[in-house]
């Protein structure tokens, strides 16, 4: 079996909307507390983030509604799908993204969780601010633009 290549890591969920309804401005990397029966429907693949978001209770980062369903075989050891989940960051790192979304009007928001090379659970959050709906639009314009200069290129060779 060959070896995966480094920085390899498995991407288990993908929020592909944040991108469109949120101009990031900053990624960071947290861990995350999870139970045993997490970790096997994780590994399973069949997690949700797209309703997801992160914020403060109390000093600490939480992950709130983000859907990890019950591990079939966990029976009445199983967990709850939506529950509230503490993220591992750095004690200056909470401070920052508390900060940012108490003054400024940021919205942490998670982007995707995976497992890294040594096998621990991940998820990376973005920082970010919401956009309107004109500069939705001009993200759909320059997609657009972008794929039809792709078909182009293409077709000349």
């Amino acid at each position: 079996m060959a070896d995966k290549p480094k920085g390899a890591y498995r991407v288990v969920a993908d929020n592909r909307k944040a991108r469109f309804n949120y101009e990031i401005l900053d990624t960071v990397e947290a861990g995350i507390a999870l139970t045993g029966t997490e970790v096997k429907s994780l590994r399973q693949g069949k997690a949700t983030i797209g309703e997801a978001y992160a914020g403060p209770s109390g000093n600490e980062l939480f992950l709130f509604n983000a859907y990890i369903p019950e591990y079939l075989q966990a029976n009445r050891f199983n967990h709850e799908t939506r529950r509230p989940r503490r993220l591992l960051l750095h004690k200056r790192q909470i401070n920052k993204l508390i900060g940012a979304t108490q003054r400024e009007g940021f919205t942490v928001i998670p982007l995707k969780i995976y497992f890294n090379e040594r096998g621990r659970a991940k998820v990376e959050l973005g920082l970010g601010r919401g956009k309107k709906l004109h500069d939705k639009r001009e993200t759909e314009k320059q997609r657009s633009w972008n794929r039809e200069r792709a078909r182009l290129m293409r077709e000349k060779g």
